[in-house]
């Protein structure tokens, strides 16, 4: 992918659209797929590998235009099925389309109340892009209708204007319910729950809200003021928050309902337990998880050096270990801590990353290496106990795992060493153990993760759970798709009482 600037961009949105605007209503599909798929404009590589700003700009009023009128509105509407929260995705699009944003993230917040994040940081092409008629029509996901990037850019625009609507709120029933965790899982069912009339509040074991989104994502793809947008909505519907409680030690989850009143629980705790692979060399200086490496510089603000107390390594070669959305924000906050050469190690090809395209494209402009077929066999240190170098093993695809992708088998013989500082591990992270350690009524799998049934339903009267603390590390929109089903779960209950 050739980065192109913003200016280049707009001006051919500009010209295909005084083509098409027209005509509109009148183009057949056929016309419609034939519109080119609009880029999202950005920062130039050499310029954001030394700011935190947010790398995609966002689209401007005509490339959205341009873009909506790719959709051919069909019949089926698979985008909608294939929606974790189910948003009217051709109608959003339509609207803005015919140029009423206003229209449009109203329909959005029918189903959702993150549009903004959601809009950033879901990988549409696994999900409502990948169905898509336009999509299939041109056999390449990447060429659909770029439905993430459309409800950015109306939710932005909602807040440029400063006419942000809040969901109406039902009179108040004297019911309380309690939401342990403010990530993306937690804050949809305190939504849902506060519109009709419960009185919720969240509880927070960081001093800040929005758990992974906050901690794990870094500002160069979701700003935290991003984040505050959304928060401010609930405050503003009358959610309540509490934080620095760490439900499991500040106050047991059962005592919320048999000594604190709460008619319903919610638990949304996340995946923090970071994995790593077990090899020789991982407890020396200079060895990171990701979510460590993360929430320091993110939460914690060690990238502001001048301001900031919180300390954080000082690397030059690192060796990233993953090839997810979680190893590329580590790579390319390393890259932007000052690091001078920052690899993407893979024991797999990159066909089988699970980290989004525009990820894996972003750090590919910004210098990043990747090493495919790769992986570390042990971590070497020097005579102080600090990362020195990685002494890696050279990979084959065997056949597929249950997974469904390809099984990496090592090859004999083929180690070799890598010259580095530092490693980040990012191979995955494991669903918190806190609430299912201290309390033991909580069914759980081999995994740690709390089991559910269909409507959320926890083993415990009155808990209902979401998220990664059920699914294990998954993405936003499949949090927030749980969250919603929960939310009905405890509405459908507090009013059978």
């Amino acid at each position: 992918m050739t980065y192109r600037s913003p200016d280049e961009l707009q001006k051919e949105a500009v010209k295909y659209l005084k083509e098409y605007l027209p005509q509109k209503d009148e183009l057949k599909a056929k016309q419609r797929i034939a519109i080119p798929s609009q880029d999202m404009p950005s920062q130039a590589p050499e310029i954001r590998v030394h700011n935190l700003d947010e790398v995609a700009i966002g689209y401007t009023e005509e490339q959205a235009r341009l873009e909506a009128i790719r959709c051919t509105q069909c019949k089926k509407r698979p985008c909608i099925e294939a929606c974790p929260v189910k948003i009217d995705i051709p109608k959003f699009i339509e609207h803005i389309a015919n140029g009423d944003f206003q229209s449009s993230i109203d329909v959005i917040k029918e189903s959702s109340l993150l549009p903004a994040i959601c809009g950033r940081v879901c990988p549409q092409e696994v999900q409502c892009q990948q169905p898509c008629t336009v999509s299939k029509s041109l056999k390449d996901v990447q060429k659909g209708v770029s439905i993430g990037r459309l409800e950015r850019f109306v939710s932005d625009w909602e807040q440029a204007t400063g006419n942000v609507k809040i969901p109406k709120v039902k009179p108040e029933t004297g019911k309380k319910v309690a939401i342990v965790g403010a990530g993306p899982a937690g804050l949809v069912v305190a939504a849902d729950v506060r519109r009709e009339g419960h009185d919720v509040t969240i509880f927070e074991a960081f001093h800040k809200l929005g758990g992974v989104m906050r901690y794990g994502i870094p500002e160069f793809r979701l700003p935290n003021t991003v984040i505050d947008q959304e928060v401010n909505t609930l405050n503003a519907m009358g959610v309540k928050f509490q934080t620095n409680f760490v439900v499991g030690k500040t106050r047991k989850l059962k005592d919320l309902i048999e000594k604190d009143g709460f008619s319903a629980v919610f638990v949304g705790t996340g995946a923090g337990l970071p994995m790593f692979l077990g090899v020789e060399g991982e407890n020396l200086i200079g060895v990171f998880s990701a979510n460590e490496y993360l929430t320091r510089a993110n939460l914690m603000r060690a990238f502001d050096r001048e301001n900031a107390d919180t300390p954080i390594y000082v690397s030059k070669k690192v060796a990233v270990l993953g090839g997810g959305n979680v190893a590329m924000d580590a790579a390319r906050m390393a890259k932007r801590l000052g690091a001078e050469e920052v690899s993407i190690v893979y024991r797999r090809t990159e066909v089988e990353m699970p980290a989004r395209i525009e990820e894996v494209a972003h750090a590919k402009e910004e210098g990043i290496n990747f090493f495919i077929l790769q992986n570390a066999k042990r971590i070497l240190g020097n005579e102080k106990g600090r990362v020195k170098g990685m002494e890696c093993l050279r990979y084959e695809l065997g056949e597929p795992d249950d997974s469904g992708r390809r099984r990496p088998v090592p090859i004999e013989g083929s180690e070799f060493i890598m010259d580095l500082d530092t490693v980040i591990v990012a191979v995955g992270n494991g669903s918190n153990p806190l609430i299912p350690q201290t309390t033991k009524e909580l069914e759980v799998n081999r995994w740690g993760n709390i089991v559910v049934n269909e409507g959320q339903k926890t083993s415990m009267d009155r808990v209902y759970a979401g998220g990664d603390i059920v699914l294990g590390a998954a993405t936003v929109i499949l949090a927030m798709g749980e969250g919603r089903k929960a939310a009905k779960s405890i509405n459908e209950l507090l009013a059978s009482e």
